[in-house]
């Protein structure tokens, strides 16, 4: 561990491929499975010459400049061999939990550089995505992030489960949603669910009830909401590239923080998070690059050479993944701070 990260030629399409093919075994050989998987094989063309252009753009033409005191090289921190990582979350004590999409299973990591050891795994064995903390203090963890999401707005595939990190134990919670692509939790205990291949953004109460379209916003992705709780913040990754906070109180009327163009345009803005002052700091998974949001339409890089880039974390506590800290996950199933993100 404690490497820098280096360039890679794997590219979110494949993840996308991936989920169709897992779409085969869900829908089987019927007359409209394999009409649908026509249909989504199509959308995962798309997807994949998204990856074409990650390979095409150089990594290092951005059209953001580097932020002020940032830029420092990533270093590599922890590894899940064979992982496409979806969902990240740090408890008080310093440990990162890490959801693999391909295995379905739930990992913990006690400390950089220590190995990741699996904790639970979801329902079906596939597709886990979000992590969020609970009010009741279990880890809620989204899954059905496979192939069905495309359709998620009819299908309503995405499920989210309860983990008790104590006991390793993983009990159901709620189904009906477009997706748990992205998930956070208010300080009410209600949780709010993204699909960034739908329009739907579900919200799930305490007590199992849900409202699976809460709010409709093309491609919204990642889930983090403001510290009073008035906006939840996501990004926009195939529709109208960029970043967006929807007002709790009319999710009718989400904000444009961040609108993307020229070869920005094909960033892919995925799972994000807020720092101590509020500002959205976003992994751009096909341009390799980490970026703040200074403003709305200013942003700024905090690190690059990182494609496949999923989701982005601050750590917790004084020891471990320690509070201040910035880490990165990703599809390549590597884990690296971000110095440049440091929040002290």
């Amino acid at each position: 561990m404690g490497e820098h990260a280096r360039g890679t030629c794997e590219t979110p399409g494949k993840v996308v491929a991936m989920r169709i093919s897992e779409w085969g075994r869900v829908t089987g050989g019927s007359r409209w499975g394999r009409a649908t998987g026509r249909g989504l094989r199509a959308v995962a063309a798309g997807a994949l010459l998204a990856g074409v252009v990650s390979v095409a753009v150089p990594q290092t033409a951005s059209a953001a400049p580097v932020c002020p005191g940032a830029g420092q090289p990533p270093v590599l921190v922890g590894r899940v061999p064979g992982a496409a990582l979806e969902g990240v979350a740090v408890d008080a004590g310093g440990r990162l939990y890490t959801t693999d999409l391909l295995s379905g299973r739930v990992f913990r990591l006690d400390a950089p550089g220590a190995p990741a050891v699996p904790v639970a795994t979801v329902p079906g064995g596939r597709g886990a995505g979000a992590l969020a903390w609970a009010s009741d203090g279990s880890l809620l963890v989204g899954y059905g992030a496979d192939a069905r999401v495309l359709l998620g707005d009819i299908l309503r595939p995405g499920a989210i489960a309860k983990l008790n990190t104590a006991t390793g134990t993983l009990i159901p919670f709620v189904l009906g949603l477009s997706a748990a692509d992205g998930l956070d939790v208010d300080a009410a205990g209600t949780a709010y669910a993204t699909n960034d291949f739908g329009t739907q953004i579900g919200r799930v109460f305490p007590d199992g009830r849900v409202e699976p379209n809460w709010a409709t916003l093309p491609s919204a992705n990642g889930a983090v909401l403001g510290v009073d709780d008035r906006y939840l913040y996501v990004s926009r990754t195939f529709v109208n590239p960029g970043v967006s906070r929807i007002p709790i109180a009319n999710p009718g009327a989400p904000e444009s923080i961040l609108d993307l163009s020229g070869l920005d345009t094909f960033a892919a803005p995925d799972g994000l998070t807020l720092d101590s002052r509020g500002r959205p700091v976003v992994p751009a998974n096909v341009r390799g690059e980490i970026w703040r949001v200074d403003a709305p339409g200013q942003y700024c890089v905090l690190a690059s050479g990182l494609p496949t880039s999923s989701m982005v974390v601050y750590g917790q506590g004084s020891g471990g993944f320690s509070a201040g800290r910035l880490f990165r996950i990703g599809f390549d199933g590597a884990i690296y701070e971000i110095p440049g993100g440091f929040d002290g």
